[in-house]
């Protein structure tokens, strides 16, 4: 007979986007995983423009990516196996394990998904296989019956999987218990059998208030309170998956004011996130219709879609305010697809954005772009120039810059010049992601701008200490036993 002891797994689907399904996941994950078990983060399918590269050469959800270093344990392509990119509002790029596998609209990709299901099964048992619990993200609602039918990422999951499934709602939004009891009501019998529990997140203020709410929601449902989790600032010191949580958690303090315009599909956001604590720094990030204030820096971040931001960037006339303010002296800085804008030119021979053609760049930098369908997916080391500072990250990017302004480069990466720096000093660009978690190297680019030199913090102690304390904060707002004892065998 085997006795030995079997794979469990649950499953967190949410009453909407953007309830803090990611977060609690690595948070219990963090809690669990100090308790000794092996654990693994699983997200059959993410929508995400905030992408991490595994060290097995693929892409995944950054989410993801945080849910394994809450585990311990180095991100792969299984955890995330299917990765849609939004290119527009109608299509997005299809990665599938790790890969990129082509582009599809919203329409083509409900027929396509249903096919993905063998290989999304495929990564989940194999995660299943090195773990004693694998903690499942579902995606959007879970009262999405209309998509019920070729689902990957919530029930339909579930179901292929067998795993039972937490619902998680958010209070602060409000209506929460109208969003939990009527996604019990619109749910199939079978998908909502499956729900055994409910946590609330987010709740502000004094938690007994919200008591008799969640008696409600289990009289009307039937299943189990697990938890109502308060809100702890410290999960601001997590990175975002999605652009809104992004401007949410932008703190304006300080005397360097840094200034980064926000386009319609920025990637990998979270180069930002080193900066919101920093102090003597002000970070704010600048909506459609408003103009580039005056500042000591402009970052401009990645893009998802480089030529159709790049054009967004001009019609909000923000190429005039960004000329004006080197002018004026200041500071820019491109990473990735914002590297790539402020060359000379764009060229997309091979159509991969849109329309073969040429487009403009923003002429800040004498350096040309050529965008290829290879995709550069790497984890480098190297050092920032001229100052000699050790810096890491990684690189996730189509396309290759070469110009004069590259015989400037911004930094030496694995033995090899990246970017470049513009004549006059004043526009840096870059293809390094991460490259401002080092604090010695954020220190030494801050100083560039005026600021006095001083220690400042590597962000990845940052980001440990907050998976830390949200943690302990989990361990009081939920009853994490019940949770388990909800896990089943897989």
């Amino acid at each position: 007979m085997d006795t030995a002891p079997k794979t469990r797994a649950l499953m967190f689907q949410g009453t909407g986007s953007s309830v803090g399904k990611s977060v609690l996941v690595a948070g219990i994950a963090r809690a669990l995983t100090r308790r000794g078990l092996k654990v693994r983060p699983f997200k059959p399918q993410n929508m995400s423009n905030n992408a991490a590269v595994t060290r097995d050469g693929g892409e995944i959800g950054r989410a993801q990516a945080l849910q394994a270093r809450a585990c311990g344990v180095a991100p792969t392509v299984d955890m995330n196996p299917v990765l849609l990119k939004p290119q527009s509002e109608t299509g997005s790029q299809l990665v599938v394990c790790g890969k990129v596998r082509g582009t599809v609209r919203a329409r083509e990709y409900q027929d396509v998904k249903k096919a993905l299901m063998p290989e999304v099964l495929g990564a989940f048992r194999r995660l299943a296989a090195e773990a004693d619990i694998v903690l499942i993200e579902g995606a959007g609602s879970a009262s999405e019956v209309n998509l019920r039918a070729n689902d990957i990422a919530n029930m339909g999951f579930a179901e292929a999987a067998n795993v039972n499934v937490i619902l998680v709602g958010d209070i602060d939004r409000g209506g929460v218990i109208a969003s939990l009891v009527g996604t019990n009501t619109v749910l199939p019998d079978g998908d909502a059998a499956r729900i055994k529990g409910f946590i609330v997140n987010k709740m502000r203020g004094d938690a007994s208030l919200f008591s008799a709410g969640m008696a409600v929601v289990a009289q009307q449902t039937g299943w189990a309170p697990l938890g109502l989790v308060t809100h702890l600032a410290r999960v601001g010191d997590l990175p975002a998956e999605d652009a809104s949580d992004l401007i949410a958690s932008i703190n304006v303090s300080g005397g360097l004011r840094i200034v980064v315009p926000h386009l319609p599909t920025i990637a990998n956001f979270d180069d930002l996130d080193p900066l919101k604590s920093d102090p003597g720094v002000s970070l704010d990030i600048i909506p459609p219709g408003q103009p580039l204030p005056v500042c000591d820096l402009v970052i401009l971040p990645g893009s998802k879609a480089t030529i159709s931001d790049l054009k967004v960037f001009k019609e909000q006339g923000w190429d005039i305010d960004l000329k004006a303010h080197v002018r004026r002296g200041g500071r820019v800085l491109g990473i990735c697809g914002g590297y790539q804008m402020l060359g000379r030119t764009i060229e997309d021979r091979e159509g991969i954005e849109g329309p073969s053609g040429i487009t403009e760049g923003l002429g800040l930098l004498d350096v040309e772009t050529v965008l290829t369908k290879d995709k550069c997916l790497t984890e480098v080391r190297g050092m920032l120039l001229p100052e000699k500072i050790a810096m890491s990250g990684y690189e996730i990017h189509i396309g290759r810059t070469t110009g004069p302004d590259c015989g400037r480069p911004f930094a030496d990466l694995d033995g090899q010049p990246d970017g470049a720096v513009s004549a006059n000093g004043q526009v840096w660009g870059t293809y390094l992601h991460g490259l401002l978690s080092g604090g010695k190297a954020r220190a030494a680019l801050l100083t560039r701008l005026g600021m006095p030199l001083s220690p400042l913090q590597d962000q990845d102690l940052r980001v440990e200490a907050a998976l830390d304390e949200w943690a302990d904060h989990l361990e009081k707002c939920l009853d994490l036993e019940a949770l388990l004892s909800l896990a089943q065998p897989v």
